[in-house]
């Protein structure tokens, strides 16, 4: 018996929205009154927010009166495809809201500790003007191994100074800048 009792009210619906194809104000009227707090609820449900549920609500039924045939009784229910519609909408708006955070309240965290950043140009710069200090040979030893990432062997092979001697060069340039840095 139930079942017939749900069929009527099916068919009731397929009548009604009939009727709101044809403009019948009395018959959307009843849709409304039979529907509008399932679509409320399931908006509610989602957004948290009455304000926000109740313009999904009027929007749907909007859309309903000005495109009742959107709905086609022999697909499915009423009910649960305004229930579908109502969920739809509630979380497109959800997606749609931008969070409201105060500028002042957002703490910005970079990869980068620009305190050590910092230092790491400061001494970058001191070992600049320590190098450009220094004789050329030397200059030229230390810039190949730390800059151009070359061995020992490939500066003496490359400088064509005996392997000894761009270990020395290399050496005092280093003790240099240790020396600048412990004043």
């Amino acid at each position: 018996m139930e079942s017939s009792g749900m069929d009527s009210v099916q068919a009731d619906d397929a009548v009604l929205v009939a009727r709101t194809r044809q403009r019948d104000q009395d018959a959307f009227a009843r849709l409304y009154d039979r529907y509008s707090p399932l679509v409320y609820s399931v908006a509610l449900r989602v957004l948290r927010n009455p304000s926000a549920a109740e313009d999904i609500l009027h929007d749907i039924f909007l859309q309903l009166w000005r495109s009742p045939e959107k709905f086609d009784s022999t697909r499915g229910n009423l009910a649960p495809w305004l229930a579908v519609i109502a969920r739809n909408r509630a979380i497109d708006e959800t997606r749609r809201e931008r969070p409201r955070i105060d500028p002042e309240d957002v703490v910005l965290i970079s990869p980068v500790n620009t305190e050590s950043e910092a230092e790491r140009a400061a001494v970058a710069e001191k070992i600049r003007s320590l190098l450009l200090e220094m004789p050329e040979t030397q200059r030229s030893a230390v810039e190949m191994a730390f800059f151009d990432g070359m061995t020992h062997s490939e500066i003496a092979a490359a400088t064509r100074e005996p392997l000894g001697t761009i270990k020395t060069r290399i050496r005092s340039a280093l003790m240099t800048i240790r020396k600048a840095y412990e004043r």
